[in-house]
């Protein structure tokens, strides 16, 4: 998603439609699109097999991603992997220890961020407690790290109490987003590359987090909760004990500087992973607001005023954590279809076609 300030445009649209071709030459010759996927989907290829595999993001000359793995069958935590799509080669990029989340490239594709909590604890630290229903833990042993492509940790780049994660990196290459419990609540903050200029972007109560910028990096799309009432009192509850419940998140846009913030989405449901297509305009996202038990999340596209939102997956398991290349022709994503086992997420990447049969987008 970094702009690259080394490769020749041209010459690097040329070797990309070239790997993404090779690529699905030699895949299995079955095409994974449901049949309602057709209007968007086409070339679906399933490009991780076994364990839980997510958060796939390219880097800038988008022949590489890196994203967080569970090994089938291994004890342990999410570590952050990077992938060779020409190859298909996979190699370890943290430290192996704790837990870890969020990766992302820095510009020029050498260095890579990451969450991990392997100071705090270099054992994988225990999964939320659901006896008070389904929630996510915010663990306060996470801070932001990076680490070069051969696993080599180069620096730290958020060194305070509490939960620092979820961080992505502008198109521009000049700062970084990520979601801090620093201030006792669950807020955005943004930082530049090396970690200096630090700034609050939300101060509202409720959860703020998984923000990306846009490709010129003007604007920001994240998920948050607004609770009153009784509703914030139990989240306050939550929070203190390090956990938030994700079962109702809408979509907001805002300046990169934090002002002009808007809502997206107002259908009560968990709304997460947005990303935006790079006319600056549209916002690809995972949303459970389909089913009626909020269990399956499918993907869908939405105008940034929150007009026209369209399905875009079918699958009747879990669709989420879209990325599109920049071009806005390849998408990336994490799905629980073709699994061998239940429960098994593995990452996918596909033809997008903008505009589709019988609309605008």
């Amino acid at each position: 998603m970094i702009l690259s300030r080394s490769i020749p445009r041209p010459v690097r649209v040329v070797a990309l439609a070239a790997l993404f071709s090779t690529l699905v030459a030699s895949c299995a010759p079955r095409d994974l699109v449901l049949p309602e996927e057709r209007s968007y989907l086409s070339n679906l290829r399933q490009l991780t097999f076994g364990g839980e595999n997510a958060e796939g993001y390219f880097g800038s000359n988008e022949q590489r991603f890196v994203y967080q793995r569970t090994h089938a069958g291994k004890e342990g935590c999410d570590q952050i992997y990077m992938y060779d799509l020409a190859t298909g080669a996979e190699k370890r990029i943290s430290t192996g220890y704790g837990r870890t989340t969020c990766s992302y490239f820095l510009p020029g594709d050498s260095l890579v961020l990451f969450a991990s909590t392997h100071l705090a604890d270099s054992t994988c630290p225990p999964p939320p407690d659901f006896s008070q229903g389904y929630t996510w833990a915010l663990y306060p042993g996470y801070d932001i790290f990076v680490a070069d492509t051969n696993g080599n940790l180069r620096g730290r780049l958020t060194n305070s109490p509490g939960y620092d994660a979820e961080a992505t990196v502008s198109p521009v290459g000049d700062r970084i987003v990520f979601t801090s419990t620093r201030t006792g609540d669950i807020e955005l903050f943004s930082m530049k590359i090396d970690g200096s200029d630090l700034r609050q972007l939300t101060n509202i109560p409720g959860y703020d987090g998984g923000a990306f910028y846009s490709w010129e990096g003007r604007k920001l799309i994240f998920r948050a909760s607004r609770p009153e009432g009784e509703e914030l009192k139990r989240y306050r509850s939550l929070l203190a004990q390090n956990l938030v419940r994700p079962s109702r998140m809408e979509l907001y846009v805002m300046n990169a500087d934090g002002s002009g913030m808007r809502q997206v989405t107002n259908n009560g449901a968990a709304n997460f992973g947005p990303f935006w297509h790079p006319d600056n305009q549209h916002i690809i996202f995972a949303s459970n607001v389909a089913d009626p038990q909020g269990r399956n999340f499918d993907l869908y596209m939405i105008r940034e005023d929150g007009t026209d939102m369209r399905r875009i997956t079918f699958n009747d398991t879990f669709d989420g954590f879209p990325m599109f290349t920049r071009d806005g022709r390849h998408l990336i994503f994490a799905s629980n279809r073709h699994s061998a086992k239940p429960g098994e997420t593995n990452l996918f990447i596909c033809d997008f076609h903008y505009p589709a049969a019988g609309g605008d987008y």
